[in-house]
């Protein structure tokens, strides 16, 4: 049988309100450089103000990276449909996407439990926190988590590549997400769908466990600390990382929960504004809101928010 293939997908989700169009530009285009400015600065201060040369603000430096390429292998594309008649993004544009945005979310999940880790030494075994967290492990933690995110996104993207796609090219998303990808092909996804079920239980589900693990030992700790003073300062140490965690797995869990329909496709839809946009828009404002040394670098940056 001869099959046409496909060369390009029409892109729907937000695109099918074409009287909120000028008001979603809006939005996606603020939230996108919201985005791109708070996490370059945040960036920027690290590597400018010396005391913020620590391995926490090393992986925050790399996290705020990770936001900056997960935004932006979607957004721009949005604001470029959001101009135009036709909603579509080409067969290659769309795999590029794919390969960006998987590898950046992967990564980010992989920084975030090597934060939770570098995390529970730090407050359950503080006095041997600068031999263990050297400059050395934390490269090559960093290394292996770009490594690892970047390996998983690239082995689905090339089984999505050996699929026939003939059959109708609309998208039910306004981006390239492995889901919706696999939906629109002629021939047997059941190979991607195990290796998408391994990414599950061996990244997602064991991150996770490795991230409720260190802070369920790091709560331990922080009971047994006999003055509340020490206490509160102990809880300061990791509070903004245990928020962003919160934020970044209550999106996922949210997702899993919801039962396969119209209707949770749209909340879907919504999930995904959230780990895409809304997250990395504030996660350098709670990384940044109580941190006094994060504060003074950013005066150094704009020195002329100091007070005279």
């Amino acid at each position: 049988i001869n099959h046409t293939r496909v060369t390009e997908f029409i892109m729907q989700g937000l695109f099918d309100h074409p009287h909120h169009q000028g008001q979603f530009f809006g939005l996606f285009l603020c939230l996108y450089i919201a985005v791109v400015m708070g996490n370059s600065l945040i960036i920027v201060a690290i590597v400018i103000h010396p005391p913020l040369h620590t391995p926490m603000y090393f992986f925050i430096a790399n996290l705020a990276l990770v936001d900056i390429l997960c935004t932006s292998s979607v957004v721009p594309k949005i604001l470029e449909n959001l101009m135009q008649e036709k909603k579509t993004i080409s067969f290659g544009g769309c795999i590029i996407q794919l390969f960006v945005l998987t590898s950046s979310l992967g990564t980010e999940l992989l920084l975030l439990t090597v934060m939770s880790c570098d995390r529970y030494v730090a407050i359950c075994h503080p006095l041997h926190y600068v031999k263990l967290m050297n400059k050395e492990l934390c490269i090559c933690l960093a290394v292996s988590v770009w490594a690892v995110g970047t390996i998983n996104s690239f082995v689905n993207i090339l089984l999505v590549l050996q699929l026939d796609f003939c059959r109708h090219n609309l998208i039910q998303h306004f981006f390239c997400e492995f889901p919706t990808i696999l939906a629109l092909s002629c021939s047997s996804t059941y190979v991607n769908e195990i290796m998408m079920f391994m990414a599950d239980i061996f990244l997602a589900m064991g991150n996770f466990l490795l991230t409720t693990g260190s802070y369920s030992f790091i709560i331990i700790t922080i009971l047994k600390i006999q003055s509340s003073k020490g206490k509160q300062r102990a809880f300061s140490t990791c509070s903004s990382h245990l928020l962003v965690v919160t934020l970044y797995y209550s999106t996922i869990i949210y997702t899993y929960i919801q039962p396969t329909s119209s209707n949770s496709l749209d909340k879907n839809k919504k999930v995904a504004i959230m780990y895409t946009l809304v997250t990395p828009t504030l996660n350098p404002v709670i990384y940044s809101l109580r941190n006094k040394e994060v504060k003074v670098a950013m005066k150094r940056i704009f020195p002329f928010t100091k007070k005279s």
